[in-house]
């Protein structure tokens, strides 16, 4: 049953298929913007690129948002991204009180040099627009430990020394959200992108990075409509960049 907006679920293979399949076959009032299927454990949880997210069952907040940003042109897909980073962030400073929170290019959620939250954006073009997006979201609440070899995984717990209310969690987060979304519909782009680059993990001073040609330092110079990173590097040349082609050496 949906509840306000939230169907929450005990486990699933991902929230972000299950999402999906509701959205073909279910009726017109399980598929209204904004809903969101939270899941306690999700056995195949994605994250970019055929990765996987690992949670600890019942720990973390694991859901899917389904939108309908049919305003937005193809082109433009990474306001999308933007907007729902910066929800995740604005529930984790306002409601959890998690300061050093920043957003690592495109959509990781950090705190300091960890990952605290991820984000998969997942959107269906139709013609000359978005017909759908379907954005797949974990984050790290209550677990204390990982075991997995990602990296710099961190939770609000570990952070903070205290556990949280995973459904009220997602209550929270889902309006943040969906605030956000509310500013690009009422055409504040201006704002979500003064925002998201003020929010931008590393957005000062020159930092270390590699690509296919080898390690180099570099500044955030601005990230493009297309969601394009733009570094320049110390000799002030401008580097442009697509996912998945350059990497920040943590």
């Amino acid at each position: 049953m949906v509840e306000d907006g939230i169907l929450f679920l005990n486990e699933v293979d991902s929230t972000n298929t299950y999402l999906r399949h509701l959205l073909e076959v279910g009726e017109d009032e399980t598929v209204q913007e904004g809903l969101m299927v939270c899941a306690e454990f999700q056995s195949q949880g994605r994250g970019q690129i055929d990765n996987t997210w690992e949670s600890a069952k019942g720990e973390n907040l694991l859901f899917s948002l389904l939108l309908y940003p049919t305003f937005i042109a193809p082109v433009d897909m990474f306001l999308i991204s933007q907007a729902v980073s910066l929800g995740v962030k604005d529930m984790l400073v306002s409601h959890c009180g998690v300061s050093d929170i920043s957003i690592k290019w495109p959509n990781d959620i950090y705190w300091k040099d960890k990952k605290i939250a991820g984000i998969l954006v997942e959107n269906f073009i139709s013609g000359h627009s978005i017909e759908n997006s379907i954005i797949g979201i974990g984050i790290n609440i209550n677990q204390k430990e990982f075991l997995s070899d990602a990296p710099n995984p961190v939770s609000v717990s570990q952070v903070l020394g205290k556990d949280f209310n995973v459904n009220e969690c997602a209550v929270i987060v889902r309006k943040a959200i969906l605030d956000r979304y509310g500013l690009l519909l009422t055409g504040k782009v201006a704002k979500i992108k003064e925002d998201y680059f003020a929010s931008l993990y590393r957005n000062s001073g020159f930092h270390s990075y590699r690509d296919s040609n080898g390690t180099f330092s570099a500044k955030i110079e601005d990230v493009l409509s297309q969601g394009y990173l733009v570094l320049r590097d110390e000799s002030g040349a401008k580097r442009e960049y697509a996912f998945k082609e350059v990497e920040f050496i943590i």
